[in-house]
């Protein structure tokens, strides 16, 4: 009996691991693709900014449209933002059945929104816009970090990402009961973007913020930026629900996040950051940007010194004295392949002022001779878009170290190792150490940190001697059953306490029996199969990298590679960091002699991805790797965000991205396809006909 049971625990034992083994290396799946479409998006404004630094308009029009293209996320005068965005002329219609407000807020009318959204009714849209007036108003006076104490309330509750899940937000109302004088709330950043009720989440937390202005927090997180917002879904839902004024509430909403507080002091003990922090972090600093200046730290603008006929370029807030980004991708930038040597010490501004103005020469000259320009045309480009270093005024280094703290507390991850370095994978912000955050830590007498931003499977988690606490509330990120949200309150000793969730309305309509059925075996399957999904079409994406990486390691031209070759050569195109070997009993039948035929593998791959079968699958596969790309150009586009682009615009943009795909097309050509593409003759080009664009110029190369 006694080697029954142990031979029983040894079996459990075994099944328990090899269940955890696939549950990490699913969450390593699923992370890993979603960091590399940050990265994604990282490049894509590299890909814009090359366009603004380096593009030679033809025409003043031309001209015109690429500047326009990135400015509509500007700061606009305050009187122009009240005049455009007046909800006073809006008339509420009495066939109208939804929530109503009035201000200054009760709680009634909080309680009275959560009854509506629970019923799935929507807010009148003056009313949206009225309500982000006022918290437009009352977040232009708070300081941007918050300072909390635990002797007022009983308790401080903290919750970290939603990212548009409103049934989590919910449930954690449910849980820990509604805010109120006794009951301090700080939500962490990232309310918005993934999820189909971001918008509803942003009407409620500011309701309760106008409501208990002492007791609701809000922080600013990275996908409070409205550039993020046009690729991870927050701008289509806003103008798909609100088709009419969706321009107007989209403008506001941006207003109001570049508003947002950028971290929040429990105690002057507890930091509540949205991201991280780096080795340069400075609170003092932070405490006097003008945040409101920053509405994305993301994109690139171009502004005129005053007293001077020249434009200083930024990206990212940032000085831009290169004719193409330092950090910038080879193949987003053709002019990126010869790297210019590091700069003289900033002690000598004379000779750095020398060096700039070499350097952009010889960049501006490599650019000339790609794009066959003449020196006549280029001339002004050469002087008159960058301006030496000995000209620049105080502001703009201050500026651009205050970009930094910004970029750093929103973008940044701790990691195990000591010290601090870019953080290439998400490709913003930092990836900061132990010692960095005892550092910070020592300097400014804080316990610890807190902070969102990643997502954990149990919720929470602790890391650098339990001195950085991450806390996710987006419970089910990936997948159903994929991981917990939580929450972490904090009373007056500071010791947190975590409540584990999971909202799942799938588990609520379940039977007892499919209940008692449910197995962490099959839990796990059903987020692996998810997670295996997405990567066969990560995969599929980059078919003919693929192809051509196993060709290098098949020198006799067999077919055949061994697998060990290809789980190398998988990593070496797609970059995700994953455990190959591992995970290829899941994504390779293995032949006898250990081997892969590797063409039909490919092949296997088109087969399961191919949707439409007049679409060829080299076609289809190019669709795959840049349709989100593709989307977020269109949106950038289509600056009114009514989902269609003119014909003006489609020609304007078409000519930008097919010189940078390096594909010939005559003005004629571009003519003739806006015609064909335009199926419905309404004169104005969607999504899908853009998309069917890229895709018949492709099919043509």
């Amino acid at each position: 009996a006694f080697k029954a049971a142990v031979l029983i625990q040894r079996w459990y034992r075994r099944y328990v691991a090899r269940l955890e083994m696939r549950r990490r290396c699913t969450w390593r799946i699923f992370q890993s693709i979603e960091y590399a479409c940050e990265q994604d998006q990282i490049k894509l404004h590299n890909f814009f900014s090359y366009l603004m630094d380096h593009f030679t308009p033809s025409s003043s029009k031309e001209r015109d449209f690429i500047s326009r293209m990135l400015i509509s996320g500007e700061s606009v005068k305050e009187a122009e933002l009240e005049k455009y965005c007046d909800y006073e002329s809006m008339e509420v219609p009495d066939s109208y059945t939804g929530p109503h407000l009035s201000f200054p807020l009760l709680p009634d009318h909080a309680t009275a929104l959560l009854e509506a959204f629970k019923q799935k009714q929507q807010l009148h849209a003056r009313y949206v816009l009225n309500l982000l007036h006022e918290t437009r108003k009352h977040l232009k006076q708070l300081p941007n970090i918050s300072h909390i104490s635990t002797c007022y309330s009983e308790e401080v509750t903290v919750c970290g990402d939603l990212h548009g899940q409103l049934d989590d937000l919910f449930l954690i109302f449910y849980k820990n009961g509604l805010p109120s004088p006794s009951k301090t709330y700080v939500f962490n950043g990232d309310f918005v973007d993934r999820g189909k009720q971001s918008l509803e989440i942003l009407i409620v937390l500011f309701t309760f913020l106008l409501v208990y202005p002492n007791e609701v927090h809000l922080n600013r997180g990275n996908h409070e930026d409205h550039m993020v917002n046009l690729r991870y879904g927050f701008t289509k839902e806003v103008m798909q629900k609100y088709k009419v004024h969706g321009r107007k509430i989209l403008k506001m909403i941006q207003n109001v996040f570049c508003w947002l507080p950028l971290g929040t002091l429990i105690d002057e003990k507890v930091l509540i950051i949205h991201g991280g922090i780096s080795d340069t972090t400075d609170l003092d600093m932070l405490e006097k940007i003008q945040r409101h200046k920053f509405t994305s730290v993301l994109r690139g603008k171009k502004r005129k010194e005053s007293n001077r006929n020249v434009e200083i370029q930024e990206i990212n807030g940032e000085a831009k004295v290169e004719a193409s980004s330092a950090e910038q991708d080879a193949t987003t930038s053709p002019c990126a392949q010869s790297r210019p040597a590091q700069a003289p010490s900033m002690a000598n501004r004379l000779e750095f002022s020398r060096w700039v103005r070499q350097t952009v020469q010889e960049q501006i000259e490599r650019c000339r001779r790609l794009v066959d320009v003449s020196e006549s045309e280029e001339e002004e480009l050469t002087y008159s878009s960058f301006v030496s270093m000995t000209d620049l005024d105080a502001p703009c280094w201050t500026r651009q170290e205050e970009w930094k703290q910004i970029l750093d507390i929103l973008w940044s991850d701790p990691m195990p190792q000591e010290g601090c370095r870019e953080n290439t994978v998400r490709g913003g912000g930092c990836y900061f150490g132990p010692d960095v955050t005892a550092k910070i830590l020592e300097k400014y007498h804080l316990q610890f940190l807190i902070r969102s931003h990643e997502c954990k499977q149990e919720g929470y988690e602790f890391c650098h001697n339990r001195k950085v606490l991450t806390i996710f509330s987006a419970s089910n990120y990936y997948e159903i059953g994929s991981n917990r949200g939580a929450y972490v309150k904090l009373g007056p000793d500071l010791v947190p306490h975590f409540v584990q969730y999971q909202a799942n309305k799938t588990a609520h309509t379940l039977t007892m029996t499919q209940r008692q059925g449910s197995t962490p075996f099959s839990e796990i399957s059903r987020v692996e199969e998810s997670a295996f999904r997405a990567l066969r079409e990560k995969l599929f994406a980059h078919t003919s990298a693929l192809s051509s990486a196993f060709k290098a390691y098949d020198k006799d031209g067999t077919g055949r590679i061994t697998l060990s070759n290809w789980a190398t050569a998988v990593e070496s195109v797609l970059r995700l960091g994953l455990p190959w070997r591992m995970l290829r009993p899941q994504l390779v039948r293995s032949a006898a002699d250990g081997t892969l035929e590797y063409q039909a593998w490919l092949d296997d791959l088109a087969m399961e991805q191919r949707s439409r079968e007049h679409i060829q699958s080299g076609l289809l596969e190019v669709i795959y790797r840049n349709r989100s790309n593709l989307e977020t150009i269109f949106r950038i586009i289509d600056r009114d965000h009514s989902g269609l682009i003119s014909f003006e615009e489609f020609y304007q943009t078409w000519k930008l991205f097919s010189s940078h795909m390096n594909i010939e097309l005559t003005d004629d050509g571009i003519t003739d396809l806006v015609r064909s593409i335009d199926f419905n003759k309404d004169g104005n080009i969607d999504f899908n006909e853009f998309l069917e664009a890229f895709r018949l110029v492709k099919q043509s190369q």
